[in-house]
């Protein structure tokens, strides 16, 4: 299944891209999979890692790590966002 991922601020610097399409493996079925597939790739990866403060959306929505991928589905990820 291919789903289209976004990533902002800090984690968009950290790993040098604002977006990309991937066709998933049938193991990458929730969000939370996703999240670890894409921190496994390497070292700036890790910004997605385990531990890290990372929020995500499913589809313009706010997604729990169990939330359950289908094709086509946008998601996005980003840091907390704070205010001042």
């Amino acid at each position: 299944m291919k789903v289209k991922i976004l990533y902002f601020a800090s984690l968009r610097e950290a790993l040098g891209c604002s977006r990309e399409e991937l066709e998933l493996s049938a193991e990458v079925t929730t969000l939370g999979a996703l999240r670890a597939f894409l921190a496994s790739r390497g070292e700036s990866w890790q910004a997605l890692g385990a531990g890290r403060n990372v929020r995500a959306a499913l589809n313009q929505r706010m997604a729990d790590p169990e939330a359950v991928l289908a094709a086509g589905d946008e998601v996005a990820f980003f840091p907390p966002v704070t205010g001042g």
